[in-house]
């Protein structure tokens, strides 16, 4: 074991040694929390066997981070990438498996984007404006989620009206020439309820390549969004909602990382346009609950980089439009009080284009994906099963009908059983997953491959929590394991792309929580993982085996709050791409700490002021190989509630 994991088992697990023996004997306090997006229905959290983080409103607004990635740095398991500042390429992959194996949701909306590579979903844009929840399921997911679950869920839920109405406006500054003005609306009856929300993004930047290698030119980042919610109750067991949410961006980023890869004008802007409607009607003293629901998601991106001094002979232009509609019926029958059924079925079309040209030194070139798109129908069925107040079981099976390679079957089974009396529980889950092969790998001229296999995986996990001094001390110890196979590749031998892969990942995660007053709360996270390709017997790119986290939050003179995290991220293999000969090279990026302090004071019940200082030991590290990352960088505003 290494000394980094010694340390870390010893800080998790101290407050066990401390508690008096009677501790053990104490009676947990109840857990409220409910939860979503396990069984795709309202759940205790203590009774749910997969695992599942929660963040919620409460600690997004003490932590300040205008950008949703920043706020899954400190969640076990999930390795964050960046490339370069905001608006740069993001993403997150889960218990080391690959970005496209992770599914994002929005108020029950597919993210993911179908005109990518791997149908991986892009963060570089989401902000945490209007965030209600975030549920980090971890775990093969496709028997209730289908295909892009393979790896994990990670649902947003934004806020609901409710209430007399109510809003705020802020604005914030500080490093890199950032400026960030928000608006939000909300209120609710009986019958109605309402939100709205705009905000306007607009930053200097950093250098995309890392200034490390030689490169000083800054990046700029601006972003326009506005979502809007509308609900409609018209009678107790009878409601509708729709929700839109718009996005436009804009982001200067340079050819790539390392040295000489500045560029003055490389551009990329992307829009996107998100649409939920929904209506629930609930039937016989709510034991038949029906939710209808229509979802279409449209997002444009494009890239224009002119010649400059820097690059005379060089010039790029691209475009990608991905889109999906999707269909979803969903049946909940409470048959007693110890068994809950949910059946459904969703559909859902997606579709594809994109062309890219480029001109250089090598003469021009040219490739177009003039457009494709599949259908793809679930059948779900889960079974949840109630006994005695303490054991909880969930058993599923979903088929999905591919309109390229057909059916794919998979199941899912998960378990939670609480000693009441000693405050622990015990959980797992075991579950087979699958992913689609996208549009692009499929059908690309040249590229594409029609003979193309689902990618498949199979994980499970065991874990046992423990709740001492009436729920002061949370402690969690996760074991986990997932199989990859029919992993999708680009194979340079044939120039296409097949199923050729084949990886694997296990490691451990522990977490820890500590209220020792209505005040303060710590929270300490670890994750051991290791990751392996199969086929070559290396490690996969970008994971780091350590992971580990520390979070203190203090509320004072009910007023004031303090917020101090830190988050290390340990060493880990990458990949250098040579510019000229575009030969590879493994390198090995090195560990960082990253420590950031968020402060907020209410001057009165409408007026507060706040700040943060990211970055506060000026760290130089890097994320991805030759790519840039902020210094120290401070923020202020204020915000005026009403």
């Amino acid at each position: 074991m290494s000394g980094m994991m010694k340390w870390s088992v010893i800080a998790l697990y101290l407050p066990v040694v401390l508690c008096p023996g009677y501790a053990f004997g104490e009676e947990a306090q109840e857990m409220d929390v409910i939860v979503v997006t396990a069984n795709r229905s309202e759940t205790a959290l203590h009774e749910v066997g997969s695992s599942i983080t929660v963040i919620t409103r409460e600690e997004i607004e003490q932590r300040q981070q205008p950008f949703f990635i920043d706020l899954l740095r400190t969640v076990p398991s999930l390795d964050v990438v960046r490339n370069g500042g905001p608006g740069g390429l993001t993403y997150v992959g889960i218990r080391g498996d690959k970005p496209e194996h992770t599914l994002v949701l929005m108020d029950g909306v597919r993210m993911n984007d179908p005109a990518s590579t791997g149908v991986s979903f892009d963060f570089a844009t989401l902000t945490t404006d209007d965030i209600e929840r975030i549920e980090i399921l971890r775990g093969p997911q496709s028997t209730i989620y289908g295909s892009d679950a393979i790896g994990g869920v990670i649902n947003i839920i934004t806020r609901r009206g409710s209430g007399k109405p109510s809003g705020f406006v802020s604005t914030e500054g500080g490093s890199f020439g950032t400026a960030l003005e928000k608006f939000a609306l909300s209120g609710g009856t009986g019958l109605l309820n309402y939100s709205l929300g705009a905000s306007r993004q607009d930053m200097g930047g950093i250098s995309s390549a890392a200034e490390q290698y030689g490169n000083h030119e800054t990046d700029g980042y601006h972003a326009t969004s506005v979502a809007t919610q509308l609900g409609i109750a018209p009678a107790r067991n009878l409601d509708f909602e729709c929700i839109v949410r718009y996005l436009s961006a804009k982001a200067d980023l340079d050819n790539g990382g390392g040295a000489g890869q500045d560029d003055p004008n490389f551009i990329v802007r992307s829009e996107q346009a998100v649409v939920r409607s929904q209506g629930r009607l609930s039937l016989f003293d709510d034991r038949w609950e029906q939710k209808l629901g229509i979802s279409f998601s449209n997002l444009d991106r494009k890239s224009r980089n002119n010649t400059d001094a820097l690059h005379p002979s060089d010039l790029e232009r691209s475009s990608f439009h991905g889109e999906s509609l999707a269909f979803d019926w969903q049946n909940t029958l409470r048959l007693h009080k110890t068994n809950t059924l949910i059946m459904g079925v969703e559909t859902r079309e997606d579709k594809a284009r994109s062309d890219y040209y480029s001109e250089s030194s090598y003469g021009p070139y040219s490739s177009v994906f003039p457009g494709e798109s599949d259908r793809i129908t679930g059948y779900y069925l889960q079974d949840r099963i109630s006994l005695w107040d303490s054991w909880f079981t969930t058993l599923g099976v979903r088929l999905d009908d591919h309109s390229r390679f057909g059916t794919e079957t998979t199941y899912r089974f998960t378990s939670s059983y609480a000693v009441k009396q000693t405050g622990t529980r015990f959980k797992g889950s075991y579950g087979t997953g699958f992913k689609a092969p996208s549009l692009y790998q499929l059908y690309v001229p040249t590229y594409g491959n029609q003979a193309l296999q689902p990618e498949k995986s199979t994980g499970w996990d065991l874990g046992v929590e423990q709740a001492l001094l009436r729920g002061r001390v949370e402690l969690s110890a996760t074991w986990f394991a997932n199989d990859f196979d029919d992993l999708i590749d680009f194979d340079s031998a044939t120039s296409r792309y097949i199923n050729t892969k084949r990886a694997e990942s296990f490691g451990v995660e522990l977490t820890a929580t500590v209220t020792p007053t209505d005040a303060i709360t710590l929270r300490a996270g670890y994750t051991w993982t290791k990751t392996k390709d199969k086929e070559t017997g290396l490690e996969l790119l970008r994971r780091p085996k350590n992971k580990f986290s520390i979070a203190a939050n203090y509320r004072f003179v009910k007023k004031g709050n303090i917020n101090l995290e830190t988050a290390y991220v340990g060493k880990r293999q990458d990949v250098y791409f040579d510019p000229i000969s575009y030969a590879s090279t493994r390198v090995k990026l090195g560990g960082y700490l990253l420590v950031n302090l968020a402060a907020s004071y209410d001057v009165t019940k409408w007026l507060q002021l706040f700040a943060r200082v990211d970055n506060m030991l000026d760290r130089e590290y890097e994320e991805a190989y030759g790519y840039g990352t902020p210094g120290i960088s401070g923020y202020g505003g204020v915000k005026v509630s009403f």
